[in-house]
């Protein structure tokens, strides 16, 4: 194994593993959310209605659903700037710095997170509300082939230099991660929100959507254009290994057979 192989060992099991714990925690909790559309009749108060909402769907259980969600969904995507933190900052200041790097880019996710719960939940409040949900999804499409998206991944490849001592390390640090969390989180909040706005297979809406982001950002900078964005390289690196190992089986059952 290569010393670039160890490397995406050391941080991607850790990131992998912890991915996967969310996952599981996902598919045996209930869910993030309730899903349900409270409307007002002529003779409640808005306000009631709206009570009724929030005390379905209570700030906490959202906070902890949508950290669940970000820990699982985006974790993979984090490997490489992680892999670039620890082979560009010291032994002794490697946690460090990946925390700062991990708290910035985290930081955006949440307030991200507070934006687009308030306006799914603000969807669910109004009548009418699968019109709303399906002006969303529209939304959230178009911005999937939207030149501003590939800009914004674009942006996720790059790396800030980073400071080898003191507090100007740590501040590069929290910055990184500051603004790989704006770009990213310009990149994948429509995809993030898609799961969001459906009321049933949401776990499966989610896997579908982890499987875009990771693919997308393995594809390499291109200029901005409108076109899809998906899986591509992703899908190719799958296809091939299942070549490889079918050629393989082929030639081992050719040899054994031969030699009988």
């Amino acid at each position: 194994m290569t010393s670039r192989n160890r490397e995406l060992a050391r941080v991607g099991g850790p990131v992998l593993f912890m991915s996967t714990v969310a996952w599981i925690l996902l598919l045996a909790g209930p869910g993030m959310r309730t899903h349900c559309t409270v409307v007002a009749p002529a003779d409640v108060l808005w306000r009631a209605s709206l009570h009724i909402l929030i005390a379905m769907n209570p700030p906490a259980s959202l906070a902890t659903g949508w950290t669940l969600m970000l820990v699982a969904m985006m974790s993979p995507v984090l490997i490489q700037p992680i892999r670039y933190i620890r082979l560009r900052s010291f032994t002794r200041r490697r946690t460090r710095s990946i925390i700062l790097f991990v708290t910035g880019y985290a930081a955006i996710w949440m307030a991200l997170g507070a934006v687009l719960w308030s306006i799914d939940l603000a969807a669910k409040f109004l009548p009418e509300s699968y019109l709303v949900a399906g002006g969303m999804v529209v939304i959230a499409s178009v911005w999937q082939f939207s030149p501003i998206k590939q800009r914004c991944l674009n942006r996720c490849h790059a790396h800030a230099e980073l400071a080898a001592f003191g507090v100007a390390a740590d501040f590069d640090a929290l910055r990184f991660g500051i603004m790989h969390g704006i770009w990213c989180a310009g990149s994948c909040w429509a995809l993030m929100l898609l799961p969001m706005v459906l009321s049933r297979g949401h776990v499966l809406a989610m896997a579908t959507v982890a499987v875009l982001i990771f693919g997308e950002r393995l594809e390499q900078p291109t200029p901005p254009s409108w076109r899809w964005r998906g899986p591509g390289r992703a899908a190719r690196f799958v296809v091939a290994q299942a070549r490889i190992r079918l050629n393989a089986r082929r030639l081992a059952y050719g040899a054994i057979s031969s030699s009988a």
